[in-house]
């Protein structure tokens, strides 16, 4: 995720300081991992520099001056190019998980227990997800559903792996 661009895009509906765009930030998009305030404020001021916000109006404060920032013309173009543009997708074309399996056959060691611990590992986050998604608002169901599905597509893998495992030892070994 781009923490600029989900920033600028909080502040399209106004101008706001740093600490109510961290709040703002965290109640969308950061259920799982909240900003820091350094990274609120860093970001802002590059964001600043690139000239895609403005420093609205500086209040004093008990510490530090407190900046409400607004974001630019030039900010909310670059907002609406960001959105526009897709992503790429990004396989999983060299999993950490796929070289564990391999390494495990390289060494001798027991693949089938390297798969059989991240299908367990997968099936709880599993669990933890939907009930998540059962207690949460919508934002969290469709946070949940997207994880969710790639954990299924996770698992999946690992059973076409477990099926395919004298195969791949057989191909693996020197």
């Amino acid at each position: 995720m781009s923490i600029g661009h989900a920033l600028l895009g909080l502040l399209e509906a106004g101008p706001r300081h740093g600490y109510d765009l961290k709040r703002a930030f965290d109640a969308r998009f950061g259920h799982d991992r909240p900003l820091h305030y350094g990274q609120v404020y860093s970001t802002m001021s590059r964001l600043l520099r690139n000239g895609l916000v403005e420093v609205d109006a500086v209040e004093p404060g008990d510490g530090p001056e407190r900046k409400r920032y607004a974001i630019t013309d030039a900010g909310v173009t670059d907002v609406e190019t960001w959105l526009a543009r897709p992503e790429k997708p990004e396989p999983y074309l060299q999993s950490t998980l796929y070289t564990k399996v391999v390494l495990s056959l390289l060494t001798g060691r027991d693949a089938t227990a390297v798969l059989d611990g991240q299908r367990a590992e997968h099936l709880r986050l599993m669990r933890e997800l939907t009930r998540r998604k059962v207690e949460g608002d919508l934002a969290d169901q469709l946070i949940c559903d997207h994880a969710l599905f790639h954990l299924e597509a996770d698992l999946r893998w690992l059973e076409l792996t477990a099926a395919r495992l004298q195969q791949l030892a057989t191909a693996v070994r020197p």
